[in-house]
């Protein structure tokens, strides 16, 4: 069953931020619409089930994903609350070409397409890029571009991984859940919402977590609180605002030594180091505000984010560069980082449609402006007069002595000015075919105030100047397929993660182009499968040219298969299934020792995610999922190897004869599988957790 609202179009932008607000209508405009297992999908808003089929943050227009030239993943809410997934490397798995990096165990991390990044963290369509941990509490799907996307982000490379939170509804929301699991997890959620009257409407979500981990001395507490309001002061005008406080404290953990190239053979628990000197902590304080206004011709909306972000961590680890010796030792080092980091980004979007040259045309024009500052402070620690000690790796517990100013250890103010304007057009040359232009230019200005006292102080400048070109090309020859070609590009800078060093500080950026051709196609109702064929070449590479200086000349090119298959295949049958075949090289060397022909870190040559659910009748239904990772190296030296791994998961559910209580019982890694899913260096590896159950009960109210 599908259903018709009409409204002005103003009321548009208030639906596609906030779910459909049925109280507001008129009688001369009619919203453009999908319908989604007889639901109505907005753009960024809910998903019901599996299939996601419209977004705006790619293209920042309500734009069907059929008509982005692009691979676009989207992990849903459903698959998120069905899996019992905990964190944001929970839900790449299931993310064709996509990979968690560990992040030196204190910070969300990575692989897209082969290139690592920590900064191509979005939320709302705005720059999250702080070194933290994130929570899936407030979300209503996770977005995942592959390839170049410097037309709509900015700088960056690989791909963008955005957050879409949600936002306030004029209809009554009440939802809980309560999480008990092994290792002394209890965890609960919260969702309550509704309108105030009708022209304000009303939303919080929060969450609270304490756990301990299959790692001796490692634990978890974390808690958020995120409150939002909508206002509708008139019928061309919505305005958003919200607050997110968000406090996470937790064992910071860099895992596994390496022996004889491959992760030493020790009880998944072992910790090398210390856990009780590893510690990190995030607390993050969100302010934000999104207004949405119709002039009639022309749509504006403006969205302003102000964050601010504290964040510490301190680890006692294994070297990296030492594996464990022939007799048996492993090398630990240590130090802490603080870093306090505010962001405050506004992006302007102004779109209208018109018909010129006989054509159709969807025009967007943008600017956004932006000030990151972040202050930074390292200290080495030491073991007597030592900065690393050696123990037995049978027995691998030590603790530093000391914390304190080394050499050239960081102590720094830095802040970056960005300024941005971009132009898009969307075309319709015809019934069935379409052409997506864009072209963005970033002014991008860091200076880096050095604070040390330990050695010579030196102040660093730079300023980056870039245009980022997207061009597309989209086929639909029916209603159920589409085919598609594009071309993408993106630039790194040398203070991408607002650092500079002196030999850094005059590099021209990297760049990043993306070649992709690929399709979708309806085959049921409600299942959609999707492939792309791409290149994607990391051009103009940092290579240290062995005189302590950096010059541009490395190269690294991905060739890539993507597929992808989400929805229903029968009423009672979900799934959701991602395969990737990279060939990911290294095309010219990008280390003085030369790694010329090696892979890049952590870049499987082929991963497989599959997970099912299936309604059994009787009130019960189940789940069952698959990943496969195939061998990849922790560095590009290629030295050590991450054995390939294959883990399953399960899951049984049963809905309570209300219809709005569930009993989810969710077990990961059932056959107790030993694997090391990832990892930051060669001595840095991450095992993966031995058999895990979670026992969730929610409800609605």
């Amino acid at each position: 069953m599908s259903f018709r609202i009409r409204i002005k179009p103003v009321a548009l932008a208030v639906i596609a931020a906030c779910g459909a607000i049925g109280q507001l209508h008129a009688a001369d405009t009619a919203l453009p619409q999908v319908n989604v297992q007889d639901q109505t999908e907005r753009a960024d808003g809910p998903v019901k089930g599996y299939r996601a089929t419209r977004s705006s943050t790619f293209t920042k227009t309500d734009t069907p994903l059929k008509d982005v030239p692009a691979s676009v993943s989207v992990v849903p809410e459903a698959l998120i609350k069905d899996q019992a997934m905990q964190s944001l490397a929970d839900v790449i798995r299931y993310v064709p070409g996509a990979l968690a990096h560990q992040g030196e165990g204190n910070r969300d991390e990575f692989i897209l397409r082969g290139i690592g990044t920590s900064a191509n963290l979005y939320v709302d369509g705005i720059r999250d890029d702080a070194q933290v941990f994130r929570d899936l509490y407030s979300l209503e799907r996770v977005e995942f571009f592959k390839g170049a996307g410097g037309m709509i982000f900015g700088r960056g490379a690989g791909g963008v991984v955005n957050r879409v939170t949600k936002k306030p509804v004029f209809a009554h929301i009440g939802e809980a859940s309560v999480t008990l699991g092994q290792n002394s997890q209890l965890r609960g959620t919260v969702d309550l919402g509704g309108k105030l009257n009708d022209s304000t409407a009303w939303r919080l979500n929060a969450m609270a977590e304490s756990s301990d981990s299959f790692r001796n001395g490692a634990d978890l507490k974390r808690y958020a609180i995120n409150p939002t309001v909508t206002l509708v002061p008139g019928a061309m005008t919505s305005l958003t605002l919200g607050f997110e406080h968000l406090r996470d404290e937790r064992t910071a953990d860099r895992g596994f030594p390496s022996q004889n190239g491959l992760p030493f053979n020790a009880d998944p628990s072992t910790f090398f180091g210390n856990a009780d000197q590893s510690k990190a902590h995030s607390y993050i304080d969100s302010a934000y505000a999104i207004l949405d206004h119709d002039f009639g011709a022309v749509q504006l909306k403006n969205n302003l984010r102000i964050t601010h972000y504290d964040k510490y961590y301190q680890n006692v680890f294994p070297t990296t560069t030492t594996a464990v010796s022939g007799a048996g030792n492993v090398s630990i080092s240590a130090y802490n980082n603080a870093n306090q980091r505010t962001n405050i980004f506004n992006q302007t979007d102004l779109t209208t449609k018109l018909t010129a040259g006989g054509f159709e045309h969807t025009l967007l024009a943008g600017l956004e402006l932006g000030h990151q500052d972040s202050t930074n402070l390292r200290n080495t620690g030491f073991f007597g007069a030592a900065t690393t000690i050696l123990v037995p790796a049978s027995n691998p517990v030590a603790a530093a002595t000391s914390f304190r100013q080394n050499g050239t250890d960081a102590n720094n103010k830095v802040k970056a000015a960005i300024a941005a304007v971009y132009l898009q057009d969307q075309i319709a040359l015809s019934k069935e075919w379409k052409l997506l232009a864009g072209l963005r230019y970033d002014y991008f200005k860091v200076s880096l105030d050095d604070r040390r006292t330990t050695t010579p102080a030196v102040d660093l400048a730079h300023t980056d100047k870039e245009f980022s070109p997207r061009l597309g090309l989209i086929w639909a020859p029916t209603s159920t397929s589409t085919y598609y070609a594009s071309y993408s590009y993106s630039f790194l800078p040398s203070a991408e993660t607002l650092g500079l060093a002196v030999n850094t500080a005059d590099l021209d950026p990297e760049n990043a182009k993306n070649y992709e051709i690929g399709g979708r196609w309806d085959l049921l109702p409600n299942l959609t499968l999707s492939t792309a064929l791409f290149r994607l070449d990391r051009n103009n590479v940092r290579n240290a040219d062995g005189l302590g200086g950096i010059v541009l000349t490395g190269q690294q090119r991905t060739d890539g298969v993507e597929v992808g298959l989400q929805g229903d295949i029968t009423r009672n049958w979900q799934i959701y299934a991602g395969y990737a075949h990279l060939d990911s090289r290294i095309t010219k060397a990008t280390a003085a020792a030369g790694n010329l022909g090696h892979r890049p870190q952590l870049v499987p040559e082929n991963t497989l995610s599959l997970w099912n659910k299936l309604a059994l009748g009787g009130n019960w239904s189940a789940g069952l999922g698959v990943v496969y990772q195939g061998a990849s190296y922790p560095n590009a030296d290629n030295l050590v190897t991450l054995p390939a791994f294959t883990r399953a998961d399960g899951a049984l559910y049963y809905a309570f004869a209300d219809g709005k209580t569930r009993l989810a019982l969710n077990v990961e890694n059932l056959f107790d599988k030993k694997y090391f899913p990832t990892a930051d260096a060669n001595n840095n590896i991450s095992p993966g957790a031995p058999r895990n159950a979670r026992l969730t009960l929610s409800t609605r109210f």
